[in-house]
């Protein structure tokens, strides 16, 4: 069942040069403020009755086509706990690779069949031994061959510059280099293609603001298993 939003971070240990680099930076920021010839796109996404759209996904493709290169090492995470994916909606630039913790007592089975991303990783309990390169854009459905109520979307995107929104619909591509852009909003439910209903944006200093009314499709929903004294079936 789609119901929950929470993020969930991750911890590095850094040697002692990044931690000196991270401080230096910390502090240029800080007297500094961040590129002068940056922005941000503040973006608003509803549906057709002007209700807000939370996890919907906005990002910002430079109008030349070309875009920086997803960063070495580049790591996100998706959790699984309480058989809930954590978060359930997430977006990466293509070439992240992307953990699969599972937090629970009990086995999950991993899978997705979409053509962006197909695999699988059989049952198991605590980190799989490798993480998943999503090396192609596109939309990457995920579930529990377990738990059919455990559903969840990563979308990959050329572009490091994108956001997700919040449960009033709103979010902000912050830090974006000053230029033109063409901007798309995803959501799961959405009617069409995202990249077909993009329109222009102009990003300066002054910033820039864009709103989405975005079509959906009925909600899908996959009741979770009965449970008895709080101990779930399965």
């Amino acid at each position: 069942m789609l119901t929950d939003w929470r993020l969930k971070g991750s911890s590095t240990g850094f040697s002692s040069p990044a931690i000196a680099s991270g401080v230096l930076l910390f502090f240029t920021l800080i007297f500094f403020g961040p590129p002068a010839n940056a922005g941000e796109i503040a973006v608003k996404v509803f549906d057709a009755k002007n209700n807000p759209l939370r996890g919907s996904v906005i990002y910002a493709t430079p109008a030349g086509g070309k875009t920086p290169a997803v960063e070495k090492g580049k790591m996100a995470m998706m959790d699984q706990i309480n058989k809930e994916f954590i978060p359930i909606i997430m977006a990466v630039q293509t070439g992240t690779a992307v953990s699969f913790p599972n937090k629970d007592n009990i086995r999950h089975h991993v899978y997705s069949i979409s053509p962006a991303k197909k695999f699988e990783l059989p049952l198991y309990i605590g980190s799989p031994d490798n993480s998943m390169v999503f090396d192609k854009p596109g939309i990457v459905a995920l579930g529990c061959n377990i738990h059919d109520w455990m559903l969840a979307y990563i979308i990959v995107v050329d572009t490091p510059y994108f956001a997700v929104t919040g449960e009033d619909g709103r979010g902000k591509i912050k830090d974006i280099p000053n230029g033109n852009y063409k901007l798309a909003a995803w959501h799961y439910r959405m009617k069409g293609d995202p990249e077909a209903m993009a329109v222009d944006a102009q990003v300066s200093q002054d910033g820039a603001e864009k709103t989405f009314a975005l079509n959906l499709k009925p909600e899908f929903k996959i009741q979770r298993a009965p449970s008895i004294s709080g101990r779930s079936y399965r």
